[in-house]
């Protein structure tokens, strides 16, 4: 099992992978970036390979990691869960209570 809940990054060149862990995370920051001298890429760069050595939190790294995935656009959005959409309509204002 993962550590973190995984992400999709949509790299620049059209391709994508599922990133759920640190080594994901390294494997995904030398895909095909938009801008890998961007501080927020280099950054997470350090706090990967620093997690990895274990001088870094896994969590602080990876924060890492999906900011700036954010920042370049390459984080593709997630729907949501099946759950969580049965929870809206539960909670949703124009509901009558059973």
């Amino acid at each position: 099992m993962s550590r973190f809940l995984p992400v999709t990054i949509r790299f620049a060149n059209g391709g994508s992978m599922v990133v759920s862990s640190i080594a994901d995370a390294k494997k995904a920051l030398g895909g095909s970036w938009k801008d890998k001298d961007a501080p927020a890429y280099v950054a997470a760069v350090r706090l990967v390979d620093d997690a990895l050595e274990g001088i870094c939190r896994p969590a602080v790294a990876f924060a890492a990691f999906k900011k700036a995935a954010t920042e370049q656009g390459l984080l593709k959005p997630v729907a949501p869960s099946a759950a969580l959409a049965m929870l809206d309509q539960l909670w949703s204002p124009g509901r009558k209570p059973d």
